[in-house]
């Protein structure tokens, strides 16, 4: 298994059909995820069908500690609903919530918690892929 790491001006559409999870993230921006992340579920709709039964999972950055992470990760996993994607949050021995939240720059704990939600995604793509 491998991971692909892309800003959103990088993603492809070759990129998103090739996955077999996505973990999209955003820092906060009134509340919501990024236009720039948006753009690309935007662009992509066109595969949405496409895209069903895969792994999706959020993660989100604010500046201030009530900035919004909630309900950023809550827009992003809309978008992966809608594109028909499985959704997990991050592992119980994590946060056990909607996904990976940080205030500023990740710190170790954040970066700990991250690995674990990239290693949830992996390992559930791995049972649901065979």
């Amino acid at each position: 298994m491998k991971c692909l790491l892309k800003s959103t001006a990088d993603v492809t559409k070759e990129d998103f059909l090739a996955s077999d999870g996505i973990i999209a993230g955003s820092p906060v921006y009134f509340g919501g995820m990024a236009a720039e992340l948006k753009g690309v579920f935007d662009r992509f709709v066109v595969v949405r069908k496409e895209m069903g039964d895969r792994i999706g999972a959020a993660f989100a950055t604010s500046g201030d500690q009530s900035g919004g992470k909630e309900t950023t990760m809550i827009s992003i996993i809309q978008a992966l609903l809608i594109y028909g994607m499985i959704i997990v949050g991050d592992p119980l021995d994590a946060t056990g919530h909607y996904g990976v939240a940080c205030t500023g720059s990740p710190d170790e704990k954040t970066t700990v918690n991250g690995r674990k939600l990239g290693k949830r995604v992996a390992t559930l793509v791995k049972r649901l892929r065979g």
